[in-house]
């Protein structure tokens, strides 16, 4: 990290930078990793020994920190610091975390939408991308989400958006409860209530990537109770659900910015 700092000649603010956006990886040193050793950097070298190092084509380290084994960060963890330091992330979708929970609640994942007859009622989740509510519109509200298989639109109605006006405004995960409206390949889902599903957003930062079983895979996964076993019940949720992997504040969540216009 050090020798890469020296020979860049960029200020050590944007090698922290390009640490805590994970570019390190392909030389083998993780986010974590790389933040520890970027904090461990000392003072710039003076301007003499600076270069004496650039003809002799190599650093002056002074002094060598013991490497320090860090506790690997979740899954989830690592695709919320991506959200937090790019806004995006390549290893996966924050939703795909909490589809199985998601699921339990009865919620349809936004791809599904094609698929479902006009003027059914429905629920649909997502990160919230945009919401706009053009002066042109009469109090409308337009409001697009996010899940890992696309995207839906909703559309509220003015007495619906002041009566929900602050869980719209502010949370950065909802649920779309309401009714599928088709007009030829456009789709939307006209919103009778916007629900806060921010409790399942604090917990992909403590969960892996979920395992997925099928039937006869106890022997390879064992420890969860099968559904056909006799005296089966289904698991109470409660406000610890997932429990938490990685000793990390749930509530230190990436706040997921969304683009308003009004």
């Amino acid at each position: 990290m050090e020798d890469v700092w020296r020979r860049s000649g960029v200020q050590r603010a944007s090698i922290e930078k390009l640490a805590d956006g994970d570019a390190f990886h392909s030389f083998s040193v993780d986010r974590r990793q790389g933040l520890w050793k970027v904090r461990g950097l000392g003072e710039a070298p003076l301007p003499l020994f600076a270069a004496a190092d650039r003809c002799a084509e190599t650093f002056s380290a002074e002094g060598v920190e013991p490497d320090v084994a860090l506790r690997p960060l979740t899954d989830g963890r690592e695709v919320i610091e991506d959200y937090r330091a790019l806004q995006l992330s390549l290893r996966a979708h924050p939703l795909t975390f909490v589809r199985e929970e998601l699921t339990r609640r009865g919620v349809t994942r936004c791809a599904d939408l094609a698929g479902i007859r006009d003027g059914r009622h429905v629920e649909v989740a997502g990160i919230v991308l945009v919401r706009q509510k053009p002066g042109s519109a009469k109090g409308v509200l337009f409001i697009t989400i996010e899940d890992e298989t696309g995207i839906a639109n909703g559309i509220l109605w003015p007495d619906r958006f002041e009566a929900q006006r602050r869980t719209i405004m502010s949370a950065s995960m909802v649920g779309m409860k309401g009714q599928v409206q088709k007009e030829g390949e456009i789709i939307h889902v006209i919103c009778n209530r916007i629900i806060d599903h921010g409790d399942l957003l604090h917990r992909v930062g403590d969960m892996s990537f979920p395992h997925k079983t099928g039937r006869g895979d106890a022997g390879q996964h064992p420890g969860s109770p099968d559904r056909g076993d006799k005296g089966w019940q289904p698991e109470p949720r409660n406000q610890y659900w997932p429990p938490h992997a990685d000793g990390m504040d749930p509530e230190e969540v990436v706040r997921f910015k969304s683009h308003d216009f009004h």
